[in-house]
């Protein structure tokens, strides 16, 4: 559609850039050697294993995100709570995602390992739910049906920063509660009736009522640290879950990976996935939310590029109006009908906005470098990552070395080149 588009352009763009330098970011590795026994010593913990009865049909609900060692940690859930006689399954808890269909949520989790042949337990998918309570304001509070109809239910997720709201809590244990185990229908329901500024509030709120009414046994929250890979497993009991979940979300931030220049030109993003963030490409890395949520502000980027979708994504491009300018190659691989249905349920429209899309990655960075104001292209301070979970290793434009040259954990490991797309 878009490639059609003849762009006059005074003065054009067929000017020098600066060459690209390859540079390592050095951040403390916290990995746990062993992710399984993590699982399972959480599991033995004696307020934990008190809530597994023997006999009991228990739902294990795992959400949509690339999370780090996600497989291993369901298949050693799955094997303690079949260890203790219970008798577990999965569902996913992944609000519309998938384009709000069963079946495509299935094969999410399929995609990232989980599925009965490989985890020793059925996964059982449905978007029809129950609703079980509401909130004080009256917004019905809806469950995965399979879910409601098991004697307990166990969650797990990654905890980490939101990309779009502030708060004590935000991803996490919590917000799968209410938003993934609740379906398209809960997550309509609670994005159609809170402003996602008071999510800070409303998710704890929310998951509290909901505790009140449904039998949950405990949540397991995962924290990542910069080289994404698996820092903390901690098991959660209701009793607890708030204040635990509030004390790993400020770890997550602690540990999670930034870019440690605040002053940006022009950022180019290879690949941008709802595997990999929530927006496409996390604001907590770029500084750029689409609906320009208050808590987004360094680094300090004048111009955003994205240049591709990943495989994993399956064509949501949900968050790519956060950029400056995509490519043809992104709008031509995004499957509107996946991303409309992920902004609809979300209330904010401006996430589907479409950028400037150019014909390729050359003219992208090049007409996102032009329209930088009073700026010389050869001395463009321009950072190029893969995606914003891949952190380690990035470039920096020639210009930005003097300004590292002192800084340890910024280090030069190339020379510098021309970009290559």
């Amino acid at each position: 559609m878009l490639s059609n588009a003849r762009i006059n352009i005074p003065g054009g763009i067929d000017f020098t850039l600066p060459r690209m330098v390859p540079v390592r970011q050095h951040f403390e590795r916290h990995t746990i050697a062993d992710v399984a026994a993590a699982v399972s010593a959480q599991l033995s913990r004696p307020e934990i294993a008190a809530t597994i009865r023997p006999g009991a049909s228990i739902a294990v609900g795992v959400g949509s995100r690339g999370v780090a060692n996600i497989d291993i940690a369901v298949k050693t859930i799955i094997a303690e709570l079949k260890a203790r006689r219970a008798k577990p399954f999965v569902f996913p808890a992944m609000g519309s995602h998938g384009g709000g269909n069963a079946e495509a949520q299935a094969s999410l989790l399929a995609g990232y390992g989980i599925e009965e042949g490989s985890i020793g337990a059925p996964v059982r998918a449905t978007m029809e739910t129950v609703v079980v309570a509401e909130t004080d304001q009256g917004i019905p509070i809806h469950m995965d049906k399979y879910a409601h109809g098991a004697d307990g239910v166990v969650i797990i997720n990654r905890v980490k920063p939101h990309t779009s709201y502030r708060g004590p809590v935000e991803s996490g244990v919590l917000k799968m509660m209410i938003i993934g185990m609740g379906k398209i229908a809960g997550a309509s329901a609670i994005h159609g009736g809170y402003s996602m500024d008071d999510f800070g509030a409303i998710i704890p709120h929310a998951a509290e009522v909901l505790m009140r009414h449904v039998p949950i046994l405990f949540g397991i929250g995962l924290v990542e640290d910069a080289f994404d890979t698996t820092a903390v497993v901690e098991a959660m009991t209701p009793e607890v879950l708030f204040e635990r979940e509030s004390a790993l979300q400020a770890k997550a931030k602690e540990l999670m990976a930034r870019l440690l220049v605040d002053d940006i030109d022009v950022l180019v993003v290879d690949e941008i996935g709802k595997n990999i963030s929530g927006s496409g490409a996390d604001p907590n890395v770029t500084g750029r939310n689409a609906r320009g949520a208050a808590g987004f502000d360094k680094p300090r980027v004048r111009k955003m590029v994205l240049l591709d979708l990943n495989d994993a994504t399956k064509g949501n491009a949900t968050g790519f109006a956060s950029a400056d300018v995509i490519t043809q190659r992104l709008f031509d691989r995004t499957d509107l009908g996946v991303t409309l249905s992920n902004v609809v349920t979300s209330s904010y429209l401006e996430s589907a906005k479409i950028p400037l899309t150019m014909k390729d990655g050359d003219a992208a960075v090049r007409i996102a470098v032009k329209t930088l104001h009073n700026t010389d292209p050869m001395r463009a301070r321009i950072v190029r990552i893969r995606n914003t979970l891949e952190l380690v290793d990035i470039h920096l434009s020639e210009p930005m070395l003097d300004e590292i040259s002192g800084n340890p954990r910024l280090e030069v490991i190339g020379k510098p080149a021309d970009m290559l797309y």
